[in-house]
């Protein structure tokens, strides 16, 4: 795994967005993606808002993602993998960047067919504990006319970046503007904030 941390870190250095095609195993990403799906039939995601606590709104013009946030606690095997990566991914990048990173939260994405989310920073205006955005692809078989793309805007140009499985894209959570273009099927991810 440490090659492949370091190649998170390394991309990002770079190009100021990390990113890693196999940071998640095929297994693992495949396993992740049914216990989504398996809450979804379930109706356990919830529809996602932005800003937090009382400033939260809903707003499905902006954004139409539906979400359900990991935690230890549900004890499941294989987000507790994900997270045992996770803590070692830290790890290295306090040791490597001195980041002081202190915590994380993450949680499931599912973009429905013809769901988007508009140009946004992922930094709250009333707390910056947020420092690095992460998210992992759960999409096996994605083709480029499924859409969904994430579109980073960086101050000379825009890159697009597929959403195909087991790919983690990294990058400062209040540094780079993005979008998550309209999907053309369900699209599915991992994602989250490393945090101060």
């Amino acid at each position: 795994m440490e090659k492949i941390f370091n190649t998170l870190i390394d991309t990002f250095i770079l190009n100021k967005v990390g990113i890693a095609n196999d940071f998640l195993s095929e297994t693992l990403s495949l396993d992740l993606k049914e216990n989504l799906k398996t809450l979804y039939a379930q109706k356990m995601l919830q529809s996602a808002g932005t800003g937090q606590n009382s400033n939260l709104k809903f707003d499905d013009l902006y954004r139409s993602d539906v979400i359900y946030w990991l935690d230890r606690e549900h004890n499941d095997v294989h987000e507790n993998s994900f997270f045992d990566i996770m803590d070692a991914f830290v790890i290295l990048l306090n040791e490597t960047c001195y980041t002081g990173i202190k915590s994380y939260e993450f949680h499931y994405t599912l973009y429905e067919t013809g769901s988007f989310y508009k140009r946004h920073l992922d930094q709250f205006r009333s707390n910056d504990s947020r420092q690095y955005s992460m998210i992992m692809y759960l999409n096996s078989e994605w083709q480029q006319d499924d859409g969904g793309e994430l579109r980073i805007h960086h101050e000379d140009r825009s890159e697009n970046i597929n959403p195909t499985s087991g790919k983690s894209v990294f990058f400062k959570s209040s540094e780079l503007e993005h979008e998550v273009l309209i999907s053309n099927k369900p699209r599915m991810s991992i994602t989250g904030w490393l945090k101060t």
